[in-house]
């Protein structure tokens, strides 16, 4: 345990039994200070390495905040999504959708850009920022949710919707540590992609679905082109960072993802510190569109042949699919690129994805919703 802030608990309705989940948040520094960062984790709460980062993350912003290091205000929510741990059936924590929904956690956030369209906006943008930020804070404010997951997705907007900088931490079934962020975000957001040693940066402006960190930043991009005679920065830096595999909780890896995070905030004026020199980068950004995700077209066991970190071209085989019963069929690539995730399960349905690929050019099918559901 840490001996730092006093925990932020935040009720949300009632569930179906009657249980009452919080949302627990840790505030550093002091609220309306600015820079303002927020970083949360296990949103997808089957998703678990972000979950340790955070938690060695905090005694390193303890030993900040007690030498008074601490030049903004931090949010840390080490565990994002009370709903999800709760449902665990079959003896397996199932946390990427609402069993009573069906619904993704990390889909249909608040769009807060109609609150924006008729806003006094001018040359200064220093002004503008804080014109926009008190409208999306005046338009939460204004919404009355009414199941727990509503309530849960507001209370994560009310919280995150002012800050400079946010990073939902999650995690892929089988993968290398990636990016998904903004197209206008790039390359602001180079020193966190070396920072986390992604191997692959994910650029769109719509991937679809409005998931959270899509929800904080869109409006700035979106309000900017309604709006060119106006001064609007992307004020909100929001990213998700998928930390590698979902169940990678290793203790000396968890620290290393916690360092790279504090010199994240070292580097971006939240805590006074010397963060060293940044580490070279290990991939470029492509679009999200270029991503291909291998899906297989029959079902059966998965036998890869190739390994996460390899170098594709398309065409080469990826995967045999094979039926115990009978016949074999080779999945090959679409695009060249990195094979950057995989699915740990090595059984396939027809349409499962297996495999994604940062490729470079982007694909005519890869349109509406760019993400895995």
């Amino acid at each position: 345990m840490t001996n730092g802030p006093a925990p932020l608990v935040f009720p949300l309705p009632p569930v179906a039994d009657g249980t009452v989940l919080r949302v627990t948040a840790f505030r550093y520094g002091q609220a309306g200070a600015r820079p303002k960062a927020y970083l949360q984790a296990g949103l997808h709460a089957d998703e678990f390495p972000g979950m340790l980062a955070l938690h060695l993350l905090r005694p390193m912003l303890d030993r900040a905040a007690a030498e008074s290091r601490i030049k903004g205000e931090i949010l840390i929510l080490p565990q994002a999504n009370p709903l999800g741990l709760t449902q665990h059936p079959n003896g397996f924590l199932a946390g990427r959708h609402e069993t009573a929904s069906g619904e993704n956690f990390n889909r249909n956030y608040p769009d807060l850009s109609p609150a924006l369209t008729d806003l006094p906006l001018g040359a200064d943008a220093a002004q503008n920022v804080a014109l926009i930020r008190k409208a999306m804070g005046k338009a939460l404010t204004a919404i009355q949710p009414a199941t727990a997951l509503d309530a849960m997705r507001h209370r994560l907007m009310t919280l995150a919707h002012d800050a400079d900088l946010v990073l939902d931490l999650h995690a892929d079934n089988q993968a290398l540590p990636h990016i998904y962020t903004g197209t206008p975000l790039w390359p602001g957001a180079q020193d966190i992609a070396a920072e986390i040693g992604a191997r692959a940066v994910l650029l769109a402006e719509v991937s679809g679905g409005n998931p959270f960190d899509e929800a904080l930043s869109g409006p700035w991009w979106a309000l900017a082109r309604a709006r060119p005679e106006a001064a609007i920065p992307p004020a909100c830096l929001a990213a998700t960072l998928e930390l590698g595999s979902n169940d990678d909780v290793d203790m000396r890896l968890a620290q290393d993802q916690a360092a790279a995070l504090y010199r994240i905030l070292e580097r971006r004026g939240l805590v006074e510190g010397t963060p060293g020199q940044l580490p070279g980068a290990l991939c470029g950004a492509t679009p999200l569109n270029a991503m291909s995700q291998v899906k297989a077209p029959v079902g059966g066991l998965v036998a890869y042949h190739r390994q996460l970190g390899d170098s594709l071209r398309a065409g080469e085989v990826i995967a045999t699919i094979i039926d115990p019963l009978g016949d074999s069929l080779e999945v090959t690539a679409e695009t060249d690129g990195i094979l950057f995730a995989r699915h740990s399960q090595p059984f396939a349905w027809p349409g499962k994805v297996i495999g994604k690929i940062a490729g470079t050019s982007e694909l005519a099918h890869r349109q509406g919703l760019l993400l895995t559901d």
